[in-house]
């Protein structure tokens, strides 16, 4: 009996003992698996952990940052840093398919990098503008790689409501929106709102999308609705896509976008109306003034109201040089005293609504710097602010349900933004 339970004992040890052994084995495994994922995942950690300028790692490279001054080249920037003039020319002759260097330009930014333990710099890269950088990897030789890059884009959705107390544009500017966005508004309202006859308690909202950049604003997108109260008449701008084509429209599916823009400038203001018995400046009697004349400095960008056909771009000593342009068989516009005219704009040339076809000059019998806008009816001058033009194509039949479901959308968006106070009140509280 005693051999007997010897025996059964000695068996009990040795399951324990080949338990304990198979345990270790099978965890060692587990410890193992363990050790593997810890491993890449301090590989993922030392990635991270690279500090990137560019998409280049600049661990063992020393960051030199610059801003372009004025007069400044590629070779004033790069000969002081050890760069030879032959690499200078070479950078210059193989950069121009993707960028010419001689548009460097006054106050943009770049940034040289070089090896800590050498002073021959290894990439030079340029900002022409805030979304773009073009780099040029200078340690090839004959091989220098040059390419152009975008930065990441954020894109950030922003409501806006204001009230008018001062004008459309300071207080839009005070609530931080941008002259691009205030532009956009103005030419969406443009045929339902005389933006040169608000009033204090005007109202508006907007739903925009805004670009960040290294978290700064470098541009908007489109516009994606919004709401414009005057005199307390309001009008909802809601988009819709009708034969393929993103338009906006009212409440009633009418077209907010008339056959013309409402100015050939972008947001200005009118220094003188249509007037059939108006003191003329410069010959000092009275004359018929039958255009409308918009004050802006020299330069400005001036636009094409629709599309059409130029049959006149020249100069006369009374209108300076002057673009007129056939719409259709009723309607005609002009546009005198520019600077210059834009780039080939000439008789014959198709024009779009919005193209630049001159620029703010005050050329011909002008006192200083502005844009005589002329508009002419079935081949007669008339008053253009006084003229109804007819509007574009509205919400068609079999779009109409769509349309409702949209509009419904929209209005609850925009019934819910709060009308805010401007940045500057709100930062001084």
């Amino acid at each position: 009996m005693i051999k007997g339970k010897n025996f059964l004992w000695a068996l009990g040890v040795c399951a324990l003992i080949f338990g304990y052994y198979h345990f270790q084995f099978d965890n060692s495994e587990v410890v193992k698996e363990e050790f593997e994922k810890d491993d890449d995942l301090m590989e993922e950690i030392a990635e991270v952990a690279e500090q990137l300028l560019f998409g280049i790692n600049v661990d063992s490279l020393e960051v030199i940052e610059g801003v372009v001054k004025r007069n400044q080249t590629l070779s004033s920037i790069l000969s002081p840093l050890n760069v030879s003039l032959q690499t200078i020319d070479l950078i210059a002759r193989k950069s121009r398919e993707v960028f010419d260097v001689r548009r460097i330009a006054f106050n943009k930014k770049y940034t040289v990098l070089t090896p800590k333990d050498t002073l021959q710099p290894q990439y030079f890269i340029y900002e022409p503008n805030p979304m773009e950088y073009v780099v040029f990897k200078l340690d090839q030789e004959e091989d220098i790689e040059i390419y152009l890059e975008n930065k990441p884009v954020e894109i950030n959705k922003r409501e806006v409501g204001g009230v008018i107390s001062k004008s459309l544009y300071v207080n839009m500017v005070e609530l931080g929106l941008s002259p691009d966005l205030i532009d956009q508004f103005a030419d969406l309202y443009g045929w339902t709102v005389d933006f040169q006859r608000l009033q204090k308690g005007d109202k508006f909202k907007v739903i925009f999308n805004e670009q960040l950049v290294d978290g700064q604003v470098v541009g908007i997108e489109n516009i994606e609705a919004a709401y414009f109260e005057h005199m307390g008449d309001g009008t909802h701008a809601i988009p819709f896509v009708q034969n393929g084509q993103l338009s906006f429209f009212d409440e009633e599916g009418e077209s907010l976008k008339k056959a013309f823009l409402r100015d050939p400038l972008k947001f200005t203001r009118i220094s003188s109306r249509y007037n059939l018995n108006r003191f003329h400046p410069v010959q000092k009697r009275y004359k018929p003034h039958l255009g409308t004349d918009y004050a802006a400095p020299t330069g400005t960008e001036i636009r094409s109201v629709g599309d059409g056909t130029v049959v006149e771009a020249r100069y006369t000593s009374g209108n300076g040089n002057y673009v007129k342009i056939r719409h259709n068989g009723t309607y005609t516009t002009q546009y005198l005293h520019m600077s210059k005219f834009g780039k080939g704009v000439k008789a014959g040339t198709r024009v779009k609504q919005g193209q630049v076809i001159g620029y703010v000059g005050s050329t011909g019998l002008a006192t200083g710097p502005h844009l005589c806008f002329r508009f002419w009816k079935h081949g007669k001058q008339v008053d253009w602010l006084k003229e109804k033009i007819p509007p574009a194509e509205p919400i068609a039949e079999e779009n109409k349900l769509a349309f409702a479901n949209k509009m419904n959308e929209i209005l609850q968006v925009i019934a819910a933004i709060p009308y805010s106070e401007p940045v500057e009140l709100l930062t001084s509280n």
